[in-house]
């Protein structure tokens, strides 16, 4: 009985909509939301003039439309997104909207995904030289947006606008490098792009971290920008924790041990920065390293299971407890207040407990799809034998059974009519021959030459069932004299045809194996109703003696598969006039969605 489908759970449908979409979508529609909502509330809080951000919104949306857009007209979607940017720098200028800052001074989160998109999609597709010139559009486009959006030229001071001019440098530099490489036409062999390719579905893989990731990345630059680039080292320690967070689903053990080392150095660090209250570090633990810390216990667990990993993850809890002592108080030196210590453990064994449960949840989840799968290929190998000794039964044993009955007929009128057994010999020999030929279909189905199941007579059986069962009268290997009523249209569908075929080669070959003394046989095939209908009788007796090789007991069996395959339906018994009698009706219908 094949497995139950998994559930489809919220996660997974949240999945789905981000693999059809893509994740690049996925973070420009949630910065777009980030950005509505505090928009929203910073328009209808009590500073400054009510409603005058919602001036921002009208910018946020248009840039969106021009990221989306770029994915289909790269060049158009960004020289209209630049032109946006210059735009919407004049817009605020001139209606003095207060812009926030995020990445970039001045410059809302979505514009900055929505341009980081554009340039990646730019470089990818555009012609070189269009590409060049799209992308220097776009970053002085940019310059614009962060230069021109304050009210007078001594409002920016140097510090800010080098720490502005080096975060756009890395945020040029991060999209163009993939968009160049993926852009060159090498074969797909090439080792660099699979490693490109083994990144992507990583962070596919990993698209909720990346998430969360990001928008913790966001913030920790504007306090960056609060702390005049004292917080630049811990910015770097952040960002390198949180690569090796989405990375660390290949080495799971190895990467909670390398976010433990840069959590180490960046609580070391920060106490010689003097950040004070520019740089929050709730628990003394940026929430950058902390997500990413959240993120690698959750893969190792979900790898390795909690036996093999509560030794790593006490080195990391060891090192985070550490950076709440060092840090978490830092105008008075090291935490020691017991009220304070005793939140910042509880805080920190809930995070960790989370993160612990969703790993097992996740490796749970991991071992029941293994199940699913293994249960489903065992099903096809099941059903792939099945099909096998089907076509084993009915195709070679047709043929054996006709060699056994011709070989006794010979041995029995040898004395007496020796040119009849001469004659048998060359009907034996034939039947020899066709065994041998079917035999080998069936070893180059099974080395995967041909379907399984498939034979010279299936494949003919698609195209005029009424010829294959003419052939299949006239070789009589069955050593029974066999009349036919056909009544056939020529347009049966594949499947029908081909076990009709196998129902009536069975049905003789068991005429020549049990119907004793039987001295002829009649063969029905007509449509009827929306059914194809199969009927084979005999004039035979009860059987004797040993029916010829043996019984092996299987061929009703497999009749009765082939027609519950198609939902039809078999009757197999004694007739009226004491001979055998072989009924099927199979749907028409039940064939077509085979062809």
């Amino acid at each position: 009985m094949p497995a139950a489908p998994l559930p489809k759970t919220l996660y997974t449908r949240t999945s789905a909509l981000v693999r059809r979409i893509g994740v690049p979508s996925a973070v420009l529609f949630a910065a777009l939301l980030f950005d509505v909502v505090f928009t929203t509330q910073a328009a209808l809080d009590e500073h400054g003039p009510r409603f005058v951000d919602f001036g921002l919104l009208p910018g946020i949306f248009a840039m969106t439309a021009c990221a989306v857009w770029a994915q289909k007209r790269a060049a158009v979607a960004g020289v209209a997104g630049g032109g946006v940017l210059i735009f919407s720098t004049l817009f605020i200028h001139a209606f003095h909207i207060p812009p926030y800052s995020s990445v970039l001074p001045k410059v809302t989160i979505t514009e900055v995904v929505a341009g980081v998109l554009m340039v990646y999609y730019v470089a990818r597709r555009a012609r070189a030289g269009v590409a060049f010139c799209v992308v220097g559009f776009l970053v002085i486009a940019g310059l614009i947006a962060v230069f021109g959006r304050y009210a007078g030229v001594g409002e920016i001071d140097g510090g800010t606008g080098t720490q502005a001019l080096l975060f756009g440098l890395v945020l040029l530099v991060g999209p163009l490098l993939p968009a160049i490489t993926l852009r060159d036409r090498r074969p797909r062999a090439d080792p660099r792009t699979r490693k490109l390719q083994r990144v992507n579905e990583l962070a596919m893989g990993q698209w909720p971290l990346v998430g969360l990731l990001g928008f913790a990345l966001l913030f920790e630059f504007g306090y960056t920008y609060s702390s005049n680039a004292r917080g630049f080292p811990i910015l770097f320690c952040s960002i390198v924790a949180g690569v090796i967070a989405v990375l660390s689903p290949r080495r799971p053990a190895d990467a909670l041990l390398g976010v433990a080392g840069i959590m180490l150095v960046s609580a070391a660090v920060t106490p010689f920065l003097q950040l004070r209250y520019d740089y929050p570090m709730p628990g003394g633990i940026p929430a950058v390293q902390v997500i990413a810390g959240m993120g690698v216990v959750v893969n190792v667990t979900r790898a390795r299971g909690l036996s093999q990993s509560w030794s790593r993850i006490g080195v990391l809890s060891a090192v985070v407890a550490l950076g709440a002592i060092v840090n978490s108080n830092k105008p008075t030196g090291l935490t020691t207040d017991p009220q304070i210590l005793s939140i910042l453990a509880f805080t920190a064994a809930l995070l960790l407990g989370v993160s612990i449960a969703i790993g097992m949840m996740l490796r749970s989840r991991d071992s029941e799809r293994t199940t699913v799968v293994q249960s489903a290929v065992a099903d096809a190998q099941t059903a792939e034998r099945m099909a096998l000794a089907r076509e084993l039964h009915d195709v070679v044993a047709h043929h054996v059974t006709g060699i056994v009955v011709q070989a006794q007929a010979a041995r029995m009128m040898a004395e007496q009519k020796p040119e009849i057994a001469v004659e048998a010999m060359a009907r034996i020999e034939n039947a020899g021959v066709e065994a041998l030929a079917a035999m080998r279909r069936l070893v180059r189905s099974m080395r995967g030459d041909a379907p399984a199941g498939m034979s010279e007579f299936s494949e003919q059986a698609t195209t005029d069932l009424g010829a294959d069962l003419r052939k299949l009268v006239e070789m009589a290997n069955h050593g029974v004299p066999t009349s036919m009523h056909l009544d056939l249209p020529p347009d049966l569908p594949h499947e029908v045809g081909r076990s009709a075929l196998r129902l009536v080669q069975e049905s003789l070959t068991n005429v020549g194996k049990h119907a004793s003394g039987a001295t002829e046989a009649f063969v029905v095939a007509e449509v009827a109703g929306g059914e194809l209908h199969l009927r084979v009788t005999d004039n035979g007796r009860d059987t004797a003696h040993r029916p010829a090789g043996g019984s092996g007991g299987y061929g009703l069996v497999g009749m009765r598969e082939r027609v519950a395959l198609l939902k039809g339906r078999l009757s197999a018994g004694r007739g009226p006039d004491g001979g055998w009698r072989v009924e099927a009706w199979l749907p028409l219908a039940a064939g077509e969605g085979d062809e």
